[in-house]
């Protein structure tokens, strides 16, 4: 007997005719995630199979909990296809459980071997009734199931299945730039985002001195956490302290949020196309400020040509936090360092605005030549690295 960590596809199984491409993309995401544990690899159109060559079995599992694509994480028991062994295995599986009734599970996918699935759910539950005293089967609610799953090379043995992270394959979709703020909204935006698959790059509009060295190192842990579900993110650093000042001074008061949002899209669509992604990456929740109102979303979108994804659309402030507590990112985001969305917020923003209105306003200052400055003038930061505000801008 052997023990051993298998993935469970789930979604990815629906895709057919692409089903390879996904499973090649999955493999590549769990090697590079195992990258530094002592394990085997291993996969074939129905299951990855991790072998341990270590005593790291728990460190195995919560690295693989932090990879989308993956339905379920089961730890088996790898034992010869031969019924007799597998009695042996279930009953020494379920002595050492507290334990009134059970179900055994078979799955056959070895078609030649002498008992179909039924035949080796009844021999099996009939040896373990015979030997484990004060038991009995419950088909409906056991306090274990046992699952068997017959193959040509092995057989596994197995009673819990850990939930994955579900989803696709980071990086099947391509590329998204996430505008991340120091918010608890813009990173459950790319957590979603990456589940289904998209490649992410972060872009943070900075604005020194209004916002501070701290802000700057709140999104850096941010793109940190978001990076343990996505490899290492790259984090690109807008200065946006003079078009915003440019704003703030030309502006008409209850127009600069849109305006601000309108030039940062336009930012964020000459970057994306610069970096060669798809798609722009919002935190936006309708109607949970000014400018996420329909009228407001509206009018900011219309500078851009590239689609907007915004994965928190329609859902409420509480299932965000929820999220967010859930992946790691609410304690950070919490922390009381403004950016640059909160600073200069006038006491009524707009929340119809006129597109004509916000043409007018932007003709006052010249705000193509300072969005070129910002796109030129933008700095990454590599995540991997232990690094300040300081020694990078």
């Amino acid at each position: 007997m052997k023990r051993i960590i298998f993935i469970k596809y789930g979604e990815l199984n629906t895709k057919k005719g692409n089903i390879k491409f996904f499973i090649d993309a999955l493999f590549k995401n769990i090697n590079y995630k195992l990258k530094d544990c002592n394990v085997i690899i291993n996969r074939n159109i129905a299951r990855t199979y991790i072998e341990l060559l270590d005593d790291n079995e728990q460190d195995v599992i919560s690295k693989l909990q932090e990879i989308f694509g993956i339905h379920s994480i089961v730890v088996a028991n790898r034992i010869d296809t031969d019924l007799d062994i597998i009695k042996k295995e279930a009953l020494n599986i379920l002595k050492m459980k507290n334990i009134k009734t059970f179900k055994v599970s078979t799955k056959r996918s070895f078609k030649t071997f002498p008992f179909n699935s039924m035949e080796v759910s009844r021999k099996v539950g009939a040896y373990l009734l015979s030997n484990i005293p004060n038991i009995s089967v419950d088909v409906n609610e056991p306090d274990y199931e046992l699952k068997i799953e017959i193959r040509s090379d092995y057989t596994y043995l197995y009673i819990d299945e850990i939930k994955g992270l579900g989803g696709y394959p980071v990086g099947i979709q391509g590329k998204g730039i996430l505008m991340l703020s120091g918010g608890i909204d813009s990173p459950v935006a790319g957590f979603l985002s990456a589940k289904r698959g998209i490649e992410l790059e972060c872009l943070y509009f900075d604005s020194p001195p209004h916002t501070s060295t701290e802000a700057l190192n709140k999104v850096i842990k941010l793109n940190k956490i978001l990076s343990k579900y996505c490899h290492n993110i790259k984090l690109h650093v807008v200065p946006f302290t003079k078009l915003q000042e440019e704003i703030y001074k030309n502006v008409d008061p209850k127009y600069m949020i849109t305006i601000m949002r309108r030039m940062m899209f336009r930012i964020a669509e000459g970057f994306a196309l610069k970096e060669k992604a798809h798609v722009i990456i919002t935190g936006e929740s309708i109607g949970q400020v000014a400018s996420q109102t329909l009228e407001s979303m509206k009018v900011i979108n219309s500078v851009v040509k590239l689609p907007v994804v915004r994965p928190l659309s329609c859902l409420d402030k509480t299932e965000i936090i929820d999220i967010a507590k859930k992946i790691g990112t609410y304690e950070t985001s919490i922390l009381p360092y403004e950016d640059c969305c909160t600073i200069f917020v006038p006491e009524h923003p707009v929340i119809k605005p006129k597109e004509e209105k916000c043409i007018d306003d932007e003709k006052t200052f010249d705000y193509e030549s300072l969005i070129s400055e910002c796109i030129k003038n933008i700095k990454t930061i590599k995540t991997e690295e232990n690094t300040n505000y300081k020694n990078i801008l």
